[in-house]
């Protein structure tokens, strides 16, 4: 069991999510557990991993609010936001894995998917920023992307094969 303030090996497999404790946590948890479920609950673990990436990497920026709740409440930034319709989480099964994504996450799992991308959308649409924009990986029908001047000096990225 990971205890709080520990790293923990990132397992993606909901068997793995599911045998950590139920996570409970501040507005910050709330934020982004509502993100994940909101923008990617039907994508892999991977994917909802991705899309927990792309929000800490840009609380990590100089680019965008230094909260969770800062960059995900950010104007129409996340579709979720402005659809319209109610916020409520109501699949308890994809809720209990974003929460768990979320809480592993913001205890400092390390963020290998993206290479440090800041934006993502899926395969469905085609946003004029995408052109711009360094693409850094796809997983299941979301791409990501890394916005140029988005990464804090200290952050480096993998320069790895895509």
């Amino acid at each position: 069991k990971i205890k709080p303030g520990m790293v923990p090996e990132v397992q993606y497999s909901a068997a793995w999510l599911m045998s950590l404790p139920a996570p409970k946590g501040d507005a910050q948890w709330e934020c982004l557990s509502q993100a994940i479920y909101f923008e990617s609950r039907g994508e892999t673990l991977k994917g909802q991993f991705a899309v927990a990436e792309v929000i800490l990497n840009r609380v990590d920026s100089p680019l965008y609010p230094k909260s969770v709740c800062g960059v995900v409440k950010q104007g129409c930034q996340f579709s979720y936001i402005c659809d319209g319709y109610s916020d409520k989480m109501r699949d308890p099964d994809a809720r209990a894995l974003a929460q768990r994504i979320a809480w592993v996450m913001l205890q400092g799992a390390p963020r290998q998917l993206t290479e440090g991308a800041t934006h993502f959308h899926t395969t469905g649409v085609r946003p004029s920023w995408s052109k711009r924009f360094a693409k850094t990986a796809q997983i299941g029908a979301h791409l990501f992307y890394r916005q140029p001047g988005a990464l804090p000096v200290t952050v480096t990225v993998s320069t790895k094969g895509s």
